[in-house]
């Protein structure tokens, strides 16, 4: 399996495309673009990443960085750590939502936020050139262990302006988390526990070794949902091993739609604004890929809808340029600028709860008060094709009125529905993904597509 490189960083199958090797060189090659200072250093828990830690570690120091080691946090809390103690960067040892066997490499420009598309490939030039230069043992890095930022991330969340503490805690919420036994498994209990939930805590004991498929998404959830139920919870909260992503189960044991994590932050946020802003025109930033229902709880607050090529930091960096003041993206990540630019699913908690205190009912019923939208998704091999000319093979056929966007792949947009179709950077195929009113319409708007390429 080829190391994948891409806008999120490095990523393979430790002991085979991910080695020592290859994370000693990404370790010096950062060392040197970050030009020393100091470096914040996390992992996501998995079983590999103590390894890759110590190897990490060792090769920031003999560069002669500082490093700042937190030990098993989220990422989001590792982008933190760097704005806090004024580093020149921070690496993230993660793989994300990929299985227990893979690990990676993100990596957190001095700003806080991930390197963009432009950093990335400096930053793969200087590993590829393999030129670093090494301290003399008196002019090593120093490695200091700091676990304080789990509170100081809380602590964040919990002084915004709009967090409630007190009312949420007289709501008392009873919540099932599931943090797949990585890095959410101390935060997240944390969080809600500061917030008076009751909390059952479901693979919350960060050994690292996974209790399902690590992706969020409702076919990997199945044991939360029926958790909920048996313990008649208010509702589930899951996330993935870095903490990133934010997803919800409805005390009926129903998937909340991970789309929908973005959409209720959005709606909460903008109607705190709006009570402020005045005339002001506040605005919101998705990519292409997300929920409609994000525009639609927009237009009731006289916001604008930005929308970028899928990937963390193109959000991030459009939520910069437009003065955003809420943005992320429909696989429930949230991005809170009052906090930091970047997803994080201990925001998304906190926003969420606030919602959920002010509303006189369950979460099921507060789904229903949403614009209804269904999401599916799917891929097509493509191998032999050139993508270029099948997009613009399937741009001739569309009816008059449909709406094209070429940023990121094809977007095409409906009256009351849209399709979106990306080529994989990774494997020769094209995701598709459609979104309309109905589950059926989604489906059929899919295999339109599909037979129209295939």
């Amino acid at each position: 399996m080829q190391l994948i490189e891409s806008i999120s960083g490095v990523r393979g199958i430790v002991g085979d495309s991910l080695t020592p090797e290859v994370a000693v060189n990404y370790a010096a090659a950062f060392a040197q673009f970050c030009r020393g200072g100091k470096i914040v250093l996390g992992r996501d828990g998995r079983t590999t990443g103590k390894l890759i830690g110590n190897l990490i570690s060792s090769t920031l120091l003999a560069a002669g960085c500082d490093v700042i080691a937190t030990g098993v946090a989220p990422t989001p809390t590792i982008a933190i750590a760097v704005e806090e103690t004024g580093a020149a960067g921070g690496i993230s040892i993660t793989a994300s939502h990929n299985p227990v066997q893979w690990n990676g490499l993100k990596f957190i420009a001095k700003s806080g936020m991930f390197l963009d598309a432009v950093e990335n490939e400096r930053l793969r030039e200087i590993a590829r050139a393999g030129k670093f230069t090494y301290r003399s043992w008196d002019a090593l890095g120093r490695h200091t262990a700091d676990s304080s930022f789990l509170e100081k991330h809380i602590g964040m969340v919990l002084s915004l302006p709009y967090i409630g503490t007190e009312r949420i805690r007289k709501r008392a919420f009873k919540i099932v988390a599931d943090c797949i036994n990585a890095a959410g498994g101390m935060i997240v209990p944390m969080m809600l526990r500061h917030l008076g939930c009751e909390v059952v805590e479901m693979n919350c004991d960060v050994s690292g070794i996974f209790s399902r498929t690590p992706e969020p998404v409702p076919e990997n959830l199945t044991e939360l949902c029926l958790r909920v139920v048996k313990e008649k919870a208010d509702l589930g909260i899951a996330v993935d091993p870095d903490v990133d992503r934010l997803v919800l189960i409805t005390e009926k044991g129903e998937p909340f739609g991970e789309e929908y994590t973005i959409a209720t932050a959005v709606k909460f946020v903008l109607e705190r604004a709006a009570k402020k802003a005045g005339d002001k025109e506040q605005s919101v930033v998705v990519n292409l890929s997300t929920t409609r229902a994000v525009d639609d709880i927009a237009k009731k607050s006289q916001a604008r809808v930005f929308r970028t090529p899928v990937g963390e930091i193109n959000v991030a960096k459009k939520m910069q340029e437009t003065g955003a003041i809420i943005g992320g993206e429909g696989s429930g990540g949230v991005i809170l600028p009052e906090v930091h630019y970047g997803r994080d699913a201990i925001v998304g908690i906190g926003l969420i709860l606030e919602q959920m205190a002010g509303f006189e009912g369950t979460i099921s019923e507060f789904k229903k008060s949403l614009p209804q939208y269904y999401i599916t998704k799917s891929k097509l091999d493509v191998t032999g094709k050139d993508t270029e000319r099948v997009f613009s093979a399937v741009i001739k056929n569309l009816p008059s009125g449909a709406l094209i966007n070429k940023d990121d792949g094809l977007k095409i947009d409906f009256r009351d529905s849209w399709v979106h179709l990306r080529k994989s950077n990774t494997e020769p195929i094209i995701r598709i993904i459609a979104e309309a009113p109905t589950e059926d319409e989604a489906k059929s708007l899919v295999q339109k597509f599909k037979s129209q390429i295939g």
